[in-house]
């Protein structure tokens, strides 16, 4: 009999394998594709952005409102743990800008061969891949708790194969990038042992919008620019000033991706929202209506789509030109108050009606999973059933883009390997 099984040799599955084996546990590490940690590789366009050196009070804002259950788990294993873990596996790391820790070599591939052969070289771990569980098999047991509490007592495979074991981790993955092996079956596992699984849905993923993106905008990042997200018309979310890039149906980049966290839900449900692009963020509306004025004056003779490269970018031009509705080739003297006006709006707030996400091909992360209120947060067992721990993207938990998400998947990997 193996101590615990762990389903899933992701990022969390892979560092509760590892934690537990340190213990000195029996570890048997299940992966069902034929390669294991397939998106830890990938993660980071292939650079894997494992985490933030940011401080925990400065972290738990890019958590949001559940950043409290974390603090047991982060209070045990956080950023520095994290990089001492890797550094002495022989990984050299470096920070770049925003805080953020990467392997030196630009390769995540050495922060999953980091794990894997610290696994393979363990006499207690045996690690099997093209493996699929088809369910978990659980005992009623009598509990000083709950009076009957089940407990997790082996994995059904789908070949029908049966295994014992003493404790079970699920570090299935959400629903993100599921060519990786992610295709959401730990949800129905959890589920078919009676927790509530949040309906899941795309989350650090590009916005898609009613406007027409010009084909000349298609990939043009901007820079130093402000977005918010907008419900009858009031904000319900404003990005920091940032980068984001124009896709062919809509908006991405990073502050598009972390924005999709506070507008993903609400879009899947059918809520009508507006994104707003603050061209202008260092400047108040006051300060940018002076400068327009002074900029009008001295350039009288210009021709208005001629001068807008005075406040925009070339490829921007087009698609103000189409909104702005002043005659293209004006003279700026003949600009009026009420049209310099409108520009400075335009400047300060270009809105995109949005329409939805893209979909789990491009989604970072998942958003929604197994109920926070269900597990244990200092050892990610579950309170409903014994012996049965959840981790990873498979909990309804998320984060900004930074290096949060991984960070996230390592802690509660690691907790549960302590757990057991």
């Amino acid at each position: 009999m193996y101590d615990v099984i762990i389903v899933g040799a992701g990022a969390a599955g892979l560092m509760a394998a590892v934690t537990a084996a340190e213990q000195g546990r029996q570890v048997l590490l299940l992966e069902k594709m034929d390669q294991a940690g397939r998106k830890l590789r990938i993660t980071g366009k292939g650079r894997c952005n494992l985490t933030n050196t940011n401080p925990l009070r400065d972290t738990l804002p890019h958590i949001g409102s559940d950043s409290r259950w974390v603090r047991n788990a982060y209070g045990r294993f956080f950023n520095r743990e994290l990089m001492d873990f890797f550094e002495q596996r022989g990984v050299e790391l470096t920070v770049e800008r925003g805080n953020r820790v990467y392997p030196a070599s630009g390769k995540a591939l050495d922060i999953f061969l980091a794990l894997i052969n610290d696994l393979e070289g363990r006499d207690n771990v045996t690690i099997r891949k093209n493996c699929t569980v088809k369910k978990i098999e659980t005992l009623n047991v009598p509990s000083e708790e709950a009076g009957t509490r089940p407990q997790a007592t082996a994995v059904i495979l789908q070949n029908g194969e049966r295994i014992a074991c003493r404790h079970i981790v699920l570090a299935t993955g959400g629903l993100s990038y599921p060519t990786t092996g992610s295709t959401g079956a730990g949800y129905r596992m959890a589920s078919d042992l009676g927790h509530t699984v949040i309906e899941p849905v795309p989350a650090l993923v590009a916005l898609s919008s009613s406007t027409p993106i010009p084909d000349d905008l298609v990939g043009f990042q901007l820079k130093n620019v402000q977005l918010a997200i907008l419900r009858d018309g009031a904000v319900v979310y404003q990005s920091p000033i940032g980068e984001m890039t124009f896709v062919n149906d809509g908006l991405s980049g990073p502050i598009v991706l972390s924005a999709s966290r506070y507008a993903s839900r609400p879009l899947h449900a059918g809520a009508a929202l507006t994104a707003r692009l603050d061209l202008k963020p260092g400047l108040t509306p006051d300060q940018l209506d002076r400068r327009l004025q002074a900029d009008l004056a001295a350039n009288g003779t210009r021709v208005f789509n001629d001068a807008l490269r005075l406040w925009l970018p070339a490829e921007l031009i087009p698609l103000a030109l189409k909104q702005l509705h002043i005659e293209y080739y004006k003279r700026l003297h003949q600009i009026n108050g009420e049209e310099r006006r409108r520009l400075g709006r335009w400047l300060k707030g270009v809105e995109f009606p949005l329409t939805g996400t893209h979909d789990w091909n491009e989604a970072i992360v998942t958003q929604g999973g197994v109920a926070l209120s269900e597990v244990n947060p200092k050892t990610m067992e579950s309170k409903l059933v014994q012996g049965l721990y959840l981790v990873g993207e498979l909990l309804d938990l998320d984060a900004d883009t930074g290096g949060y998400n991984l960070q996230l998947a390592f802690s509660t990997g690691h907790a549960a390997g302590m757990a057991v």
